[in-house]
């Protein structure tokens, strides 16, 4: 048996299946995940023989190079797919066109994209657009990567985020092997309890080990076994080897022709100009010239070192690369790297990410200078912002050999692709710098330009104060340079600022004045940016005749197809209707805003829209579902992270669950920072409910009355009327609040009218709340089922503690410890369709207490049924009661 599928038949089997489905149209993902050397590259080359006949499958690799090569996995496949595939990854530049060509290229069939956790950004990027749509796509995507290198900060940790939701998902950890198999591979040419005692089953240790045998010991490091498969081989093959292993990735055939065969004629002999015109020297190596390039391979090939095919030549497993590239001496490599550098150079077309890599191997800083800008922007081009970063990082190590004009720009360029992938830090002193050069240079555009963008770039940080600051410069640097444009972008940055910050007013008056100049420039999307901001502000202090004006910049952006200003259309139109209760609107606005920031890969909008749908499930009480779509906001981009941990933290408080209270510290923190009440708000009406529901009345006041001290400040702010009921419940005094809103009409007294209101929203957790005010005990004992059914315990607690203070003998009892424990596995939202089915409500009648569709309860039924294995809605419920899932007791 071939040791590459030892003790592998079941996640064969299963991979097998999934191509099978896929090819019936279920469409899904397998992660294929393990340490190095544990045999994912094995597992996939065997796939092929247990695929269903016909089955094409497309193979690319990600490379361990120092800067990703921009969509490194497609190009593999150029060759094997498409035409259209082929020319839209070659040119790189159009996104959207690589992912649309990738979706049509996959159709019925198996992509697999080995070593994801190399993979570039805009690799990345391409798969979670495959991910996304892997449910209508009749294909099977096949990631492999080695789980113990992910740190939390990994880039493929949002991609596994995102493929943990897809619909249909297999993970395949695969295992080291057992003792067993150690002792099949070993075939009694070594000990096979040494060699299992030395490796703990890793395969690639193993097999490395035992082809090495013979030599009376086992070789302590995979590196020695590598290198005692070397000893014997022709020195020119040894020099072959450790050539190519100095290039992370399978090498193409021409740039194997070119170190092993024309080596010592084109590199060696000396150049007209001297060094090559490219600027690169390079020196003779001290090894001599190879001999006739690609046969000098076969004794490696032979041994198992190479896969050599007529296209590529690639080492058999990574680790053996490393093994032998690691095993040089610094000159030596240097050398090396300096060879490959230079055929890169000498070739039309060599990707420019390869040639820096190779570059700073060799320590040539002026390749490095040179070529760096070029790859950064291949890779800004391709959406692979990451690597642009970290190309731009290269190059700025040599900002010496730059005038200062083009520093200013280069500068710019890794401030904004800093900013980009949300490393405020390394934007920030960027662009800062970028500003310092334009001051000196004397430049009042190109400064105006930039300490807008630092403006910008401030308060995507989270640095309220110096956003302000770099506005107010921008708009004086620029009002008398003659440029409209730049003005009237400006000019509105200033008002979105004023707008932020509560400043409605003065938002309104640069955002007209930033309107006008956008219609003297023509420009549309400075016209939608302004229109947002106005009407935003307009409709934030209570005039909603500003709806109409944020709706407008929506339409404007629409038109002239400017996704990222219809975006924050939509996303300020949610915001706001949220905060106003109007959810049903809001809903109606969500799938539209979540399929353009999908469809156009908004990634930043796009967790921003998931967060506001995070809101919008909180406030219909289906936590589940909360949850899911906070987590999408829980990364380093502040506007949404900060929301994020705000909705999360309060579901846990709700529920009663630990940890809300350090999602808190680190929301407030965020929340301060901004000095926006949109986030100190929310932040503090949490702390307040926190406060209230474990007793602590000092507490509330604490979180409530700062906050509440400065909304009071202000026309129309959404958080009054909550912090204000706090208060009043805290027996802190407040102003009086004559709005109808449902929280002032319960700081009044009038907890029915609220009850009415909230229910009439579809928020059944605050229906509750104003239910358990009443004075009645039978409408508390109907707000304490309410509380069960959502699981809502510590609000629970406190009423049934209240109705016992009242003298009521038959308080319920609250779910059972078997209930948190849930025995039967149903979700929260399932234990909370179990309990109304138990009380006898039809679907239809369920649907509206939870306001989600009848479709979704039926599901939810039918889920509910199978997981009690009950035959029907009666038995599900006297199955329910007998594991303790029912508040009450028996079913009705």
């Amino acid at each position: 048996m071939d040791w590459g599928i030892l003790e592998r038949e079941p996640e064969l089997a299963r991979l097998a299946s999934a191509a099978r489905e896929a090819a019936d149209g279920a469409g899904s993902v397998v992660l294929v995940f393990g340490e190095a050397g544990i045999g994912k590259s094995s597992l996939v080359k065997a796939l092929p023989d247990h695929l269903p006949d016909g089955t094409r499958i497309l193979v690319g690799e990600c490379d361990d190079l120092a800067t990703r090569r921009p969509l490194g996995p497609f190009r593999d496949l150029i060759g094997s797919v498409g035409g259209e595939l082929a020319g839209a990854v070659t040119q790189g530049g159009d996104r959207h066109r690589v992912h649309e060509a990738l979706l049509e290229e996959l159709r019925g069939a198996v992509l697999v994209v080995e070593d994801v956790h190399w993979a570039d950004e805009a690799s990345l990027d391409a798969l979670r657009f495959l991910v996304r749509r892997m449910e209508r796509l009749p294909a099977l995507i096949v990631l492999t990567y080695r789980d113990d290198e992910l740190s939390r900060e990994h880039p493929l940790r949002h991609l596994l985020g995102q493929v943990s939701r897809a619909p249909r998902v297999h993970r395949l950890p695969l295992a080291r092997l057992s003792l067993d198999a150690v002792r099949t591979l070993s075939a009694g040419r070594v000990d096979p309890a040494q060699v299992y005692a030395v490796t703990n089953g890793n395969p690639f240790f193993v097999a490395e080990i035992v082809a090495a045998g013979g030599t009376g010991r086992v070789p302590p490091t995979v590196v020695d076994a590598v290198l005692a498969r070397l000893r014997g081989l022709p020195g020119a093959t040894v020099d072959a080897l450790e050539q190519l292993a100095v290039v992370p990735s399978a090498v193409e055939r021409p740039l194997v022709d070119a170190l092993l065969t024309d080596r010592a004629s084109d590199l060696a002999a000396p150049q007209e100009n001297g060094p090559l015109a490219t600027g690169v020297s390079v020196p003779v190596d001290q090894h001599g010239p190879l001999t006739d390039g690609v046969s000098v391979l076969a004794a490696a090939e032979q041994r198992g070192l190479l896969t050599v095919t007529p296209e590529r030549v690639a080492f058999r497993h990574e680790l053996i690369r490393r093994a032998v590239a690691d095993s040089l001496p610094a000159a030596r490599r240097i050398g090396l790297n300096r060879a490959v550098l230079a055929a890169l150079v000498a070739r039309p077309g060599s990707d420019a990410a390869r040639i820096v890599h190779h570059a700073a191997q060799a320590g040539d800083q002026d390749a490095v200078a040179r070529y760096g800008p070029d790859a950064a922007k291949d890779a800004a081009a391709t959406g692979a912002h990451r690597e642009a970063a970290a190309q731009l990082r290269l190059v700025l190590r040599e900002r010496h050999r730059y005038a200062p004009a083009e520093l200013a720009d280069l500068l710019e360029r890794y401030a904004v692709e800093s900013y980009t992938i949300a490393d405020s830090a390394a934007a920030v002193a960027a662009q800062r710098e970028a500003v310092a050069l334009r001051r000196a240079l004397g430049d009042t555009l190109a400064l105006g330009a930039d300490l807008r963008w630092l403006s910008r770039i401030h308060w995507w940080a989270g640095n309220a104060d110096q956003a302000q600051e770099a506005a107010r410069e921008a708009v004086a640097v620029l009002e008398h340079a003659g440029d409209d444009r730049l003005l009237a972008l400006a000019v509105s940055n200033t008002a979105q600022l004023r707008m932020l910050s509560e400043r409605y007013a003065e938002a309104v008056e640069h955002g007209e004045r930033a309107i006008v100049l956008a219609r003297k420039a023509n420009d549309p999307a400075i016209l939608a940016h302004a229109l947002n901001n106005v009407g935003t502000a307009r409709w934030r202090s209570g005039d909603p005749d500003g709806r109409a004006e944020l709706e407008e910049s929506l339409d404007v952006a629409l038109a002239a197809g400017e996704v990222e200003h219809a975006c924050r259309s939509y996303a300020n139109i949610i915001w706001t209707l949220l905060d106003n209760l109007q959810y049903d609107e809001a809903d109606t606005f969500l799938p539209p805003a979540m399929e353009l920031a999908d469809r156009a890969e908004h990634l930043g909008f796009l967790n921003y829209l998931h967060v506001e749908l995070a809101m919008r499930r909180l406030a219909a009480a289906d936590w589940d579902d909360a949850e899911k779509h906070a987590e999408y906001g829980m990364h380093d981009f502040i506007p949404a992270r900060c929301p994020a941990l705000t909705v999360l933290a309060r579901i846990r408080i709700r529920r009663g669950c630990p940890g809300a209270d350090d999602l808190l510290s680190e929301a407030w923190e965020i929340a301060v920072g901004t000095k926006e009440l949109q986030r100190t708000g929310p932040v503090a009406l949490a702390r307040a409910e926190s406060a209230w529901l474990r007793g602590d009345a000092k507490g509330v006041i604490e979180a409530a009355a700062p906050v509440h001290a400065q909304v009071s400040r202000l026309p129309g702010a959404p958080h009054r009327s909550e912090l204000g009921y706090w208060l009043t419940k805290a027996g802190h005094r407040v102003p009086s609040d004559d709005s109808d809103h449902p929280y002032a009409l319960q700081a009044r007294g009038q907890w029915r009218r609220a009850a009415a209101l909230w229910q009439a929203a579809g928020c059944p957790y605050e229906h509750a709340a104003a239910l358990a005010e009443s004075p009645d005990a039978a409408t508390k004992l109907e707000a304490l089922a309410a509380f069960d059914t959502l699981g809502a315990e510590p609000a629970a607690h406190l009423l049934r503690v209240e109705l016992r203070q009242l003298g009521v003998r038959h308080v319920p009892r609250g779910p059972l410890a078997a209930t948190r424990d849930n025995p039967a596995g149903l979700t929260d939202r399932q234990l909370q369709v179990i309990r109304l089915l138990a009380e006898g409500l039809t679907n239809a009648e369920i649907a509206a207490r939870l306001v989600v569709s009848v479709r979704t309860i039926d599901n939810h039924v039918r889920a509910v049924l199978d997981k009690l294995d009950a035959p029907g809605r009666r038995q599900a419920a006297v199955r329910a009661a007998e594991l303790g899932l029912l508040p009450g007791g028996s079913p009705t």
